[in-house]
């Protein structure tokens, strides 16, 4: 009953930056957490950055490896997350994912889009 829809992928030099967006739609009344996977070919699927859509809600989580460099965001009016990617490294190269879930009903199982790829080469 969720949609999600990634957009800001593409491809940038190491060192560079991007913004990737997710727009929810649906039933976001049952969403009260968004965040951004990652998977890489060969690697296993990684959370990047978690953050609750409840308004008086806490920190954000980071994986260790970005933490410092992205920032995640929202913006519950428009029911949109975002990841700011700074200092980008090839070794964050990969499909990212947005998902939604309740943290009240993870066994209900995670929204996900459709991924947007990231390449940072030269």
């Amino acid at each position: 009953q969720v949609q999600l829809v990634e957009s800001g992928g593409g491809l940038v030099q190491p060192g560079g930056s991007l913004r990737l967006s997710c727009a929810a739609s649906g039933s976001i009344f049952m969403i009260d957490r968004m965040g951004w996977y990652r998977q890489a070919p060969g690697k296993q699927r990684e959370l990047v950055a978690r953050v609750t859509t409840v308004t008086s809600g806490g920190s954000p989580n980071y994986a260790d490896s970005v933490k410092g460099r992205f920032t995640i965001s929202r913006d519950n009016a428009k029911n949109t997350v975002y990841l700011q990617m700074n200092s980008l490294k090839p070794e964050d190269t990969a499909v990212y994912y947005c998902t939604a879930d309740n943290s009240e009903f993870t066994y209900a199982g995670t929204y996900w889009g459709q991924g947007t790829q990231v390449t940072v080469s030269l």
